[in-house]
């Protein structure tokens, strides 16, 4: 019960409502040249604070999971096909999803609970659906430090799941 109130509080917070727009961003494993199994949904919301990532996601190993917008649609190769980190103001930098500065495309990190379900809202506060449209949404195997050091891209390692995000 406290957690439906506390989800509703959020509803309301962040200002959402049907005329906001809404992407539904299907997820996979990442299996060698293709894709893998398809581990659930993260819905992408409009918000007046950010974006609001929903992830319903299944499957996955518990902990913190680096969470990120990649450059361009695809999976493939071990989405390497992906590209890099979305950053078109060419910063170079790992900065986190709250700095002012830095890849846009580093999100909050994904949190799997014990199960190795992910379901806890995001808020990207940089973001909007416009500029995610097009792009790949990778969870990598690891944490993010949100720097390049010590290890590089904050460290979360191999790529674990990637979605494919739709451009309409």
């Amino acid at each position: 019960m406290k957690m439906m109130r506390f989800f509703m509080m959020l509803w309301w917070v962040l200002g959402l409502s049907s005329a906001y727009a809404t992407i539904k961003i299907p997820v996979f494993l990442v299996n060698g040249e293709h894709c893998g199994n398809a581990i659930g949904v993260v819905r992408a919301d409009d918000t007046i604070y950010g974006l609001l990532l929903r992830p319903n996601l299944h499957g996955l190993p518990p902990g913190v999971h680096a969470f990120q917008v990649y450059e361009c649609p695809f999976c493939q190769h071990h989405a390497e096909a992906a590209g890099g980190h979305l950053d078109p103001q060419k910063t170079d930098e790992h900065r986190g999803p709250y700095a002012g500065s830095g890849h846009l495309g580093d999100l909050p990190v994904l949190i799997v609970n014990a199960k190795g379900r992910a379901t806890l809202p995001i808020l990207a506060p940089r973001l909007t659906l416009s500029q995610i449209k097009g792009r790949a949404l990778i969870i990598h195997r690891g944490a993010d430090n949100y720097s390049d050091s010590p290890e590089v891209d904050g460290g979360g390692g191999l790529k674990l799941a990637c979605g494919a995000i739709p451009y309409y």
